[in-house]
């Protein structure tokens, strides 16, 4: 007797997941736009005086971001500032289409790569990301206080990954949206074109003396502990310092100074046996 061929299994309504929401209020007035890869998360923060957005995503999930928009009521035209954490491709890629009616922030070091279109850092052409040119209306320095009315955001330079990167600080809610300078876990990442390993170690240091309860990053998980996560990352940035060491003195090793007209530090060339 031949069998018959087994049914496929159907999901019961109770074993079926509902998806996540992919927007969240994580205090009153703040939500999470949770990113589409490869783009980053975006972060709304309705404000007495103004509606902040920080970062954009990626260009080519702009449509997406606009049904994040619907869902709470929003046009694009009721964001009213940009601020961007850093100059990569993923989380200003959308910025352009804002710009009619929002102003756009950064450190002034982004601001400069992002006026001058600078390729080579946003990486945007090498990611084959589309994209619109825009302008940086303010640059931001280290300090500079952003008051919304019931919340207050402070600027504070943390390069190490880019140049330009900066993360936000809320005093009063004790909360630091970190862009990509550190994630949950104290995970930190790469160091990018512009980025330096011993700015590295000094930002997450400086963040270290903050009083955090919630740490907002540009990717991943949010953090409710903070004070265990940056004590890792200064570990994790250390450690990343003393590996460039070990790699640069084995290198020296294999290498001899050649004089360079005009240089002070010459060419290094291969060590001939």
């Amino acid at each position: 007797m031949k069998e018959k061929p087994l049914s496929p299994r159907v999901q019961t309504k109770a074993e079926v997941q509902p998806e996540a929401s992919k927007v969240v209020e994580l205090m009153p007035g703040i939500y999470q736009l949770r990113g589409e890869k490869p783009g980053s998360h975006v972060y709304f923060i309705k404000g007495d005086t103004k509606n902040v957005l920080i970062d954009t995503g990626v260009a080519g999930k702009f449509p997406v971001l606009k049904r994040r928009f619907t869902e709470l009521g929003l046009r694009v035209k009721d964001v009213n500032l940009i601020i961007l954490t850093h100059e990569h491709y993923d989380h200003i890629g959308a910025t352009s289409f804002f710009h009619r009616t929002a102003v756009v922030a950064a450190h002034r070091l982004a601001a400069n790569k992002l006026e001058l279109q600078d390729e080579f850092v946003t990486f945007r052409k090498y990611k084959d990301q589309p994209s619109k040119p825009f302008w940086v209306d303010i640059w931001l320095e280290d300090g500079t206080i952003i008051d919304l009315g019931n919340y207050e955001l402070q600027v504070i330079h943390t390069p190490g990954h880019t140049s330009g990167c900066i993360c936000l600080y809320e005093p009063r809610a004790r909360l630091l949206f970190t862009g990509d300078t550190v994630f949950a876990g104290g995970t930190l990442s790469e160091i990018a074109v512009g980025g330096n390993v011993s700015d590295y170690v000094n930002s997450v240091r400086r963040l270290s003396n903050l009083k955090i309860k919630q740490l907002y990053p540009g990717h991943g998980k949010v953090s409710s502990t903070p004070d265990e996560d940056l004590p890792k990352a200064i570990i994790y940035a250390q450690t990343m310092l003393d590996d460039c060491k070990t790699f640069f003195e084995a290198f020296i090793k294999t290498r001899k100074p050649q004089d360079k007209l005009g240089s002070a530090f010459g060419y290094w060339t291969e060590v001939q046996d």
